[in-house]
């Protein structure tokens, strides 16, 4: 656990979820909600950057713990697998020590594992004194376990994304996630390798940490099959300062997931400009709207999204309108729309009036 030393003039608040990316992981959301708040004046308590995840659990529980004359109010990351666990008990000890808390639905898996583990979900956020989801799919999906769930989207800073608009796209195509198989990275070589028929020039650039479950492995072999290796770039990880300049390194962005919820990478690359196209598992219908700011497919194949770029390369004003659409639709997302919201949130449970 770690201090964000700030000046207190709101209120002190214990953030809890993954600070990882120190250790070359992913940046999570939790980790510039933290930064964001202290910059808003709040004093924020962090838990934790424990790589281990048991250590990681105790150091969540520890910190709860030993700081609770410090904080007001506390904000915990809820996932599903076994980090569900993690936080029930987060919720058991908070609640014993009468501290408000808000809990936080992440992830494309929860609502099925809300299914296998009703009793155990009903209890968890019946406990939490507010619970927000960053998108309607899981404020919808989780209707039957509490009613009153506030809608807070994954923000970005959306002048960090400068905007190129699409007014003919290229053929070079951006997929950016991690290599893990619910991102089912050999959808994007799939799909490129029915596009090279009709657009010879075409190239794939693939960035995103390894996960070390093969994916990787069975993405690189399955080009080297088809053909099309010498046409694929692997970046490996990309900062998060990068992932701007990546992105714009294309005009296609290409997401194959098969599980997902409010992606902060598909926001990313619509803050672009990029034109998206998409798969449409969890929350990304509830981001993408088919043919207005994005495309998405109807199944998860390869020549199904190959046909989704085929139909931007072919004509250049469907890109140049998806791509002015897709920055509109996520200006919303920007941290000056969606801090004050956190702020007020948090001031409320705090008993700070003038949060926000």
């Amino acid at each position: 656990m770690e201090i964000v030393a700030a000046p207190i003039k709101l209120g002190t608040a214990l953030i809890v979820g993954n600070f990882l990316s120190g250790h070359g992981r992913n940046r999570s959301v939790c980790e510039d909600l933290a930064e964001r708040l202290q910059g808003a004046g709040w004093c924020i308590l962090t838990t934790s950057r424990k790589t281990g995840r048991v250590a990681r659990f105790v150091d969540m529980l520890g910190a709860c713990w030993r700081w609770r004359g410090e904080y007001q109010a506390a904000q915990v990351d809820l996932f599903s697998g076994p980090a569900f666990f993690w936080a029930l008990a987060l919720g058991f000890l908070l609640g014993r020590l009468r501290k408000p808390f808000v809990l936080t639905l992440h992830g494309g898996n929860l609502p099925a594992f809300g299914r296998k583990w009703p009793r155990f979900m009903r209890s968890l956020l019946g406990s939490a004194s507010k619970v927000t989801a960053p998108s309607g799919y899981l404020a919808e999906a989780f209707r039957p376990f509490r009613g009153n769930i506030e809608i807070l989207p994954n923000a970005i800073d959306i002048s960090a994304y400068p905007f190129r608009l699409r007014r003919k796209a290229t053929p070079t195509i951006v997929w950016l996630r991690a290599f893990h198989r619910i991102y089912q990275p050999t959808l994007a070589v799939l799909a490129l390798a029915d596009l090279v028929g009709e657009f010879p020039d075409i190239r794939l650039i693939m960035a995103g940490p390894d996960k070390l479950d093969g994916s990787l492995q069975a993405t690189k072999s399955l080009a080297v099959s088809l053909g099309v290796s010498d046409r694929i770039e692997y970046t490996g990880s990309v900062a998060k300062v990068k992932v701007p300049e990546c992105i714009n390194r294309g005009d296609i962005f290409l997401n194959t997931s098969a599980v997902d919820n409010h992606p902060v990478t598909l926001i990313e690359a619509m803050a672009c400009g990029s034109c998206v196209v998409t798969t449409r598992p969890g929350g990304i219908p509830y981001l993408v709207e088919d043919r207005v700011n994005g495309i998405l497919v109807a199944k998860d194949e390869g020549p199904a999204l190959a046909e989704g770029v085929a139909g931007i390369l072919r004509n250049p004003g469907v890109a140049e309108d998806l791509s002015r659409r897709a920055r509109q639709s996520v200006e919303a997302f920007d941290w000056a729309a969606i801090l004050p919201r956190w702020s007020s949130l948090l001031g409320q449970l705090a008993g700070i009036q003038s949060a926000g």
